[in-house]
């Protein structure tokens, strides 16, 4: 039996509720597809039960089987923006922050 990871065990319960809710939504975009579960899981190449645990929104299943999901539907382009470094708004009031503390001199006059 494998181990679990940590990452999975302290996994917040607003993030597992997102987990769940992209799970239905990639289920659902399979169903109005009309594909069934053994063809959308050879397309993106899992297995069966790995789909299903997939549209359940188990955290185990791999960042890449997610991915794969939305590529067949047409979704994979957004991947990379979710932690742009523009959207990160802790870090930009952070380097707000930081920034105002530091002190700005005036150039010194010369007699």
């Amino acid at each position: 039996m494998s181990k679990r990871s940590l990452a999975i065990e302290q996994l917040p319960s607003a993030v597992q509720a997102q987990l769940a809710q992209l799970g239905q939504h990639l289920a659902l975009a399979r169903q109005r597809r009309r594909e069934s579960r053994r063809a959308w899981a050879q397309r993106m190449g899992v297995s069966e039960p790995t789909l299903t645990r997939l549209e359940a929104g188990d955290p185990s299943v791999s960042m890449a089987a997610y991915a794969s999901a939305l590529w067949l539907m047409g979704r994979s382009q957004g991947l990379a923006d979710l932690a742009a470094p523009q959207h990160d708004l802790g870090a930009l009031e952070a380097e707000v922050r930081a920034a105002s503390r530091q002190r700005v001199r005036a150039p010194q006059s010369q007699p």
